[in-house]
């Protein structure tokens, strides 16, 4: 995915006003399958899939025995024993190598993130493209559903979900179909003005709603409760990788938490590994930030020592040598479906 193709900011507002598709082929998709499909899964993952019905998706973690992302992901279940495993890029050969060491006799896994281009297309006039493309042969998944129609004889998989907070669907489609799927999806979207959308936009759209960014925002050092995803999370499982360490933390609260802040003045782009102070006191560095298109100002986040991690909560960051007011804000910086209104 290139960083731009028409601009961050003409891209951004395009999925937050109409439409815009996102080249996602990097990344990874792992199929489990068999009897023991979903215990194995129920081990490993944080939130409970044993909540799915068939065609619908959960968002999750999966946790080292510290509590400690190793990931998050999204895990569809597209059939009775028959799962499909999104996850990022960069993390595809060490979730697989990780699960794969923890695998029991009955479940096959695969990894086949080579075998599948993605395409995400976002925004409010997603669900008109969707009715276009299909001609009405399928009805639209609801939020967090999966479908997975058969097209000139493969199989292809379309979710409502997405990393933008707007109404949109995620198509993962044979490696071979991947061209044309892009230029099918450009052609008929061109009536709702759609627009390619690259890797700026995407930071600049998940910022505004606080959704984590790995590697940024999560990392093996970081839990989903610090992160304040504990929704996410199903203590009442009776077991999965890092669960006691998770209990601990509930039980005797966080250290520290992470939030997001708005600049109160113009300053230039907060970036990450900024230092975010209190006064004369160095708290934290911030683990992601940009300047938000929507609301024209710095945005971003970082883990807050507890004491201090409250809405409204004046704090200062460090940019270029040089202190700038901000404070704590509400998730989220931005509510979807609200741009231009």
């Amino acid at each position: 995915m290139p960083v731009q193709y028409s601009g961050i900011i003409d891209e951004h507002q395009s999925v937050r006003s109409g439409l815009g598709v996102f080249d996602i082929s990097h990344m990874g998709q792992f199929f489990a399958e068999g009897p023991g499909a979903l215990a194995w899964l129920n081990d490993l993952l944080a939130n409970n899939a044993a909540r799915l019905a068939v065609g619908e998706c959960q968002y999750t973690f999966l946790l080292n025995d510290a509590g400690g992302v190793i990931d998050d992901l999204i895990v569809y279940r597209i059939g009775e024993e028959r799962y499909l495993l999104v996850v990022n890029a960069a993390k595809v050969d060490e979730d697989f190598a990780w699960m794969q060491s923890h695998l029991p006799a009955g479940v096959t896994f695969q990894n086949r993130s080579a075998d599948f281009a993605g395409m995400a297309v976002q925004g409010p006039r997603s669900a008109q493209l969707f009715d276009t493309f299909f001609q009405g042969k399928y009805s639209r998944p609801a939020r967090n559903e999966i479908l997975s129609p058969t097209i000139d004889g493969e199989t292809y998989y379309v979710a409502r979900t997405g990393y933008t907070g707007e109404d949109g669907f995620e198509v993962f489609c044979p490696v071979d179909r991947a061209v044309k799927a892009w230029n099918d999806i450009l052609r008929k979207g061109a009536e709702f003005g759609i627009k390619p959308c690259g890797l700026g936009a995407r930071d600049t759209l998940r910022l505004e709603m606080c959704y984590p960014l790995n590697g940024s925002d999560l990392s093996p050092e970081t839990t989903p409760i610090e992160a304040g995803l504990s929704i996410f999370v199903d203590l009442q499982k009776p077991r999965f990788i890092g669960r006691d360490a998770l209990l601990r933390q509930k039980q005797e609260g966080v250290k520290r938490r992470l939030v997001p802040f708005k600049m109160t003045d113009a300053s230039p782009p907060p970036r990450s590994h900024y230092a975010v102070f209190k006064g004369d006191q160095r708290i934290a560095e911030t683990t992601s930030g940009t300047l938000s298109p929507t609301l024209k100002i710095g945005i971003g986040m970082a883990y807050i020592p507890t004491e201090f991690a409250r809405i409204n909560e004046q704090i200062d960051i460090e940019i270029r040598g040089k202190r700038f007011p901000a404070v704590i804000e509400k998730k989220p910086l931005h509510r979807a479906g609200t741009a231009g209104a």
